[in-house]
């Protein structure tokens, strides 16, 4: 875990909401020179620290209303600080809590260098990975309703339909409707079909303009990270707008971290108590190597071997995360170094114990 320990002559907490804030502005001894409820918009956010905007930082807690205040923030010049929401245990642990006590401990923990930041993801590419993620939920509703359909094709004992609703004999999809006797389950399948055939259009559609604006954001990364096996044009996308700047991460074990392809180790007295962490990192990274890596293994017979020769120890489950973390240690560094992926390197680097490289980002926080 990080803190921001910047010094500034005024410590301004925020408890945000959708349309209303309570502002918290403390002075470097830590008395309160404004404090007050507010509506959340740029002109009444400004008028309200304009007597203090000299050397202030702002900070609030990551919840789904920050995009404008950061944005303003930064237009304007302001500091701003982004607080992970899962660490801020003094807030959501409080005996009393209330807008007005939410907001002056956001303040003092400001001042006290005891404020865990998120990353704050500023405006520009921050808009399409916002598109990118809602176009992961659209697939997993188109999923459901195939799987919708193999379901009442399964009760009604008919012959099993393919993963794309396709059968051996190319039956077409206007046609499965039909195959069953009732009307009104007729109606039902094809209400999920003809939902399938939109998502189609429309996932077809968002895929080609993510991938054109991937190419105008950064075409030279996008690119690079294709030439990992079994990142092809999707996981690229991901992994392009997750990380959105590989910088950001000072060692590879804080993005390894950051992934939660690592785990954190507890302890105490000396000894290990467990770990932790599980749900502090990127999920969506985490599941776009967790899908790159069983690409990887599918496509190469050398990761097969290596997989298989591992699992026999440890398991399937840990070897592909062991493969899966070691995959992403290589997209880190092959970022950093501006290079494309060599295979070579990779498995050269891999030689050694796959515990060791599972276990070297343990000792960093999210």
């Amino acid at each position: 875990m990080r803190f921001y320990q910047g010094i500034h002559r005024f410590y301004c907490g925020i408890d945000l909401h959708g349309r209303t804030m309570h502002v918290c502005i403390v002075d470097q001894a830590g008395e309160v020179v404004a404090d007050r409820n507010s509506a959340a918009n740029p002109e009444a956010f400004l008028k309200l620290i304009g007597p203090f905007r000299d050397g202030i930082v702002v900070g609030a807690e990551c919840m789904f209303a920050w995009y404008w205040l950061a944005d303003c923030c930064a237009e304007e010049g302001i500091a701003f600080v982004l607080g992970h929401a899962l660490y801020m245990r003094l807030i959501h642990s409080a005996k009393a809590k209330n807008d007005r006590i939410d907001a002056g401990k956001i303040a003092r923990l400001l001042r006290g260098g005891n404020f865990p930041p998120a990353y704050a993801y500023p405006e520009g590419m921050r808009e399409t990975r916002d598109l990118l993620r809602r176009r992961m939920y659209l697939v997993h509703e188109r999923t459901a309703l195939v799987t919708h359909v193999q379901i009442v094709n399964t009760q009604y004992n008919l012959s099993p339909l393919g993963k794309n609703l396709g059968e051996a004999q190319q039956l077409p999809r206007g046609k499965i409707a039909k195959r069953f006797a009732h009307a009104s389950v007729q109606r039902n399948v094809a209400t999920d079909l003809e939902l399938i055939e939109h998502l189609d259009r429309l996932l077809d559609e968002l895929e080609r303009y993510l991938v054109q604006t991937a190419k105008v954001d950064d075409a030279v990364t996008y690119a690079r990270l294709q030439t990992v096996p079994g990142i092809g044009k999707v996981l690229g996308l991901v992994l392009l707008y997750e990380m959105h700047a590989h910088a950001r991460f000072a060692t590879v074990g804080q993005f390894l971290s950051y992934a939660r392809l690592v785990r954190c180790a507890h302890e105490s007295a000396g000894k290990k108590v467990g770990t932790g962490g599980k749900k502090i990192g990127n999920p969506y990274l985490k599941w776009a190597f967790a899908e790159a890596v069983c690409h990887f293994v599918r496509a190469n017979e050398r990761a097969k071997k290596w997989k298989q020769r591992y699992a026999q120890q440890h398991g399937k489950g840990k070897a592909l995360g062991v493969l899966a973390a070691r995959l992403a240690r290589a997209v880190y560094h092959m970022l950093r170094k501006g290079e494309a992926f060599d295979e070579a390197r990779f498995w050269h680097n891999a030689a050694g114990s796959g515990k060791k490289a599972a276990l070297a980002g343990r000792d960093v926080g999210a």
